[in-house]
């Protein structure tokens, strides 16, 4: 009759001692029913569930693998694993999994109490806890970017409750908590598609405009209003260019070297790019701009308005369909089609009420900086990081991106 024992090893980390360890169990004829470790800051928590086929041996197996361990100056425990309660076990191998990322400038102790008291109070149990971030400074104020990712099983009574929970505290710890189902495509995203204005770039390009036309404070006030979705986008859009009727054409050159990229957004499409991501702008601005987006990052679809030009003016028109938020969806969906992708293999990112729709549509559809509305209707929201806090949502590690490969 076979015996099971869950043994545990701790201690400053060596090389070898798997090897070591799981060569005594073969003397055995030992069988690996889980195995799994962790080294943090050089010390080690190594676990290994083994079966060992004749119980007569077991203590033989314990008793070298003690005395190995001790000479290697590490801890061991041993516990015995009932037939009962293994089988329990591995039942809960097909309960659904879920991933909850957490993002801030710097990780604390009050954070991650909050995000696993959440996950324990709806009934999910932690399996892993995996930083993806790099290792960061004593110095909190250099850390610009920092990411925990749990691993959890079980299946919450009320997911609608367990999300507003996560959106409740990262607002009051002024951090940004991600909940997605550990799927096969989470894993397995290969299009991104963004909005423009205040997601790519940090400014609202129609404001920029106005500006230079003497304009501002009508078309922000419009701008705004739509944006929080009181407007409908194509009336408050149309409403907004006609009052740049008469500008200088040459405004549209001076107002685009000033644009500032968002924070992460570069490193984030060159990351993606590298890794055979195909990227789009869905924009409800002018292709002007997307254009020198699309020049200066290596984007591959750009849809937005064509703003008229005639005489080197402005005529307070643009050609062709608005993009609003509908067309934005049709887009996405198009675009995937045409790529050979699942919808549920797109990331959308936007920031107002016309992005909702294509936020929708995709597998993992953000809210980057947005609205408080927009915020509390998309799935997932970032607020406290740049835009290539998106890698982490997908499961990168910094040690995975291209600045940490030499190719």
């Amino acid at each position: 009759m076979s015996e099971r024992v869950l043994i545990n090893v701790s201690g400053h980390d060596k090389p070898g001692l798997t090897s070591e360890i799981t060569g005594i169990m073969a003397h055995y004829g030992a069988r690996i029913l889980d195995i799994g470790q962790a080294v943090i800051h050089d010390h080690l928590t190594w676990g290994i569930l083994v079966e060992i086929p004749d119980e007569t041996k077991a203590p033989l197996l314990l008793k070298d693998v003690l005395f190995r361990v001790h000479e290697l100056g590490l801890h061991v425990r041993f516990a015995p694993v009932s037939q009962e309660d293994y089988d329990q076990w591995a039942a809960g191998r097909n309960r659904a999994r879920y991933i909850v990322t957490l993002l801030a400038r710097d990780i604390s102790a009050d954070q991650i109490a909050r995000v696993s008291g959440i996950t324990a109070r709806h009934g999910l149990n932690i399996d892993t806890i995996t930083r993806l971030s790099g290792r960061p400074s004593l110095d909190a104020a250099r850390n610009r970017i920092a990411c925990v990712e749990f691993s959890v099983r079980g299946k919450p009574a009320d997911l609608d409750q367990l999300r507003a929970d996560f959106l409740q505290i990262a607002s009051e710890l002024n951090v940004d908590i991600a909940f997605q189902e550990d799927s096969i495509f989470r894993r397995n995203r290969r299009l991104v598609v963004f909005d423009m204005d205040s997601t790519l770039i940090e400014a609202e390009v129609i404001d920029e405009l106005a500006r230079e036309a003497g304009v501002g404070e009508e078309v922000a006030a419009i701008t705004e209003r739509a944006m929080r979705g009181e407007l409908d986008f194509v009336q408050s859009f149309t409403q907004r260019v006609a009052l740049l009727k008469g500008l200088d054409a040459q405004v549209l050159e001076k107002v685009s070297a000033r644009l500032k990229l968002t924070e992460g957004a570069e490193r984030l499409i060159r990351t993606l790019r590298s890794l055979g991501y195909r990227t789009a702008i869905l924009s409800g601005g002018f292709t002007y701009f997307a254009r020198e987006l699309q020049r200066k990052l290596g984007i591959d679809y750009i849809y937005a308005n064509e703003l008229e030009i005639e005489d080197g003016h402005v005529t307070g028109r643009v050609t062709g369909q608005v993009v609003d938020g509908q067309r934005k969806a049709q887009l996405l969906l198009e675009i995937a089609e045409r790529e050979h992708v699942r919808r549920e293999q797109v990331i959308a990112v936007g920031d107002g009420a016309n992005d909702l729709p294509m936020l929708s549509q995709a597998g993992l559809g953000v809210a980057f900086r947005a609205k408080p509305l927009v915020k509390e209707s998309a799935r997932h929201a970032i607020s406290t990081l740049g835009l290539d806090a998106i890698l982490y949502l997908i499961g990168f590690r910094d040690s995975d991106t291209l600045e940490q490969i030499d190719i």
